[in-house]
């Protein structure tokens, strides 16, 4: 099993800055990714960025490259995600998942999840 906690959610202006974390416990041993989705209210869970664990690889959707960076402490088991220039459609509460083998752009390829935090960026 792993568990995973996210921080760093909030409330922020459009163009705005977040840095949303995720810590890493249990049997982390077997993790060969960490991604983060989101869900807006009414729509499905979406994937918004994923990187391998080994730091090699990393993984946008197309509606955030260039705005949210991904990264990882492999010391500290946290994974990272800045978000830069957020828009209001960024709002929604955001996940932080653990894969342990591929794909790792899709919903189906994590088999954990954490309990989201929610981010909401105002116009």
């Amino acid at each position: 099993q792993v568990q995973l906690v996210e921080s760093g959610g909030g409330l922020v202006q459009a163009g705005g800055s977040l840095r949303l974390s995720c810590v890493a416990s249990g049997r982390t041993s077997s993790t060969y990714a960490m991604g983060w989705f989101r869900q807006a209210p009414g729509q499905e869970r979406e994937f918004v960025a994923a990187i391998t664990w080994s730091g090699t690889s990393t993984y946008y959707a197309d509606s955030v490259k260039g705005r949210f960076t991904i990264s990882r402490d492999y010391a500290k088991s946290t994974v990272s995600l800045q978000m830069n220039s957020l828009k209001p459609e960024d709002t929604a509460v955001y996940y932080c998942a653990a894969a342990e083998s591929p794909p790792i752009v899709i919903l189906s390829g994590y088999r954990y999840w954490g309990q989201g935090t929610q981010v909401t960026v105002s116009s």
